[in-house]
């Protein structure tokens, strides 16, 4: 089994299976190599998990902007850069930004670009800037459950749904089956979103302050890709005096990257147990 990916792959081949009355046939599952006598198992690769990171805003779209003139849109790049570098060292993930310098991607795009990557997570990252000069802490989001609703209605009642949902071509299935498939394979996500989510909340609370309820929902549209758990991070305020000063410090972002990373391994570890 290759983790999330697959075991969605497999959850919805069977509903589609039992959906239609059919058995899935032999290819719906991978199957052990055949080992013969005298000839050792050849050794695998360690397995990737993929891992997109999105920097929020960029190029034309500063993001929120500080009293001293601090774009959101530097402190998401920088930030995202480090935990892409931090990744990648780990040798058990690959990092794929959305954006890697300071252009504009539409945020369609930059879904496209996670489902294009077949990846296993999808982390957006932002800061944010408040009315309140004094409040500041981050925060994480995930897609709320009225959003989640409306995407995946979109997608079921579109004219043409050639596109795989979790490796299954809903082209190929009826109309009410690809709507179920759907809608399964979004729930599932849903629940692995805020398993990922409670991860960030547990790491980053151990090293920078917290919102208040900084465990929260919404309609982003980063984080509608059906079959991706995703997650918002607002890394802090950038309207508040001290994180507007500790944002802009490399070695606070380093900070933030290196609990990001830890707070991705717990949530490979608790989704995906060895």
């Amino acid at each position: 089994m290759r983790g999330g990916v697959a075991s969605r792959r497999e959850l919805l081949a069977l509903a589609a299976g039992s959906v239609c009355g059919m058995v899935p046939g032999p290819g719906a599952f991978a199957r052990a190599p055949l080992r013969r006598h005298g000839i050792p198992k050849p050794e695998r690769a360690p397995l990737l998990r993929t891992v997109v990171i999105d920097a929020g805003h960029g190029g034309i779209d500063p993001g929120a902007i500080s009293p001293h003139g601090i774009y959101e849109k530097t402190i998401t790049l920088a930030t995202t850069r480090e935990l892409a570098r931090l990744l990648e060292a780990t040798g058990r993930f690959r990092a794929v930004l959305t954006r890697n310098n300071d252009h504009y991607v539409p945020l369609p795009r930059r879904v496209e670009r996670a489902r294009r990557a077949h990846a296993d997570l999808f982390l957006s990252i932002h800061a944010d800037a408040l009315p309140n000069a004094s409040l500041r802490g981050l925060s994480v989001y995930t897609l709320s459950d009225q959003a989640s609703d409306r995407q995946t209605a979109a997608l079921a009642t579109r004219e043409n749904r050639d596109d795989f949902i979790a490796g299954v071509h809903l082209f190929r299935q009826p109309r009410e089956i690809g709507a179920i498939l759907l809608d399964l394979a979004r729930r599932q996500t849903n629940n692995q979103s805020l398993m990922l989510a409670r991860a960030v909340v547990d790491e980053l609370g151990r090293e920078v302050p917290l919102l208040e309820r900084p465990q929260r929902e919404a309609g982003f549209a980063v984080l509608t890709a059906p079959d991706v758990p995703s997650a918002l991070v607002e890394l802090g305020c950038l309207s508040n005096p001290d994180e507007e000063r500790l944002l802009q410090q490399r070695a606070y972002q380093q900070r933030m990257a290196h609990a990001l990373l830890r707070a991705i391994e717990d949530y490979f570890a608790a989704a995906i147990p060895a």
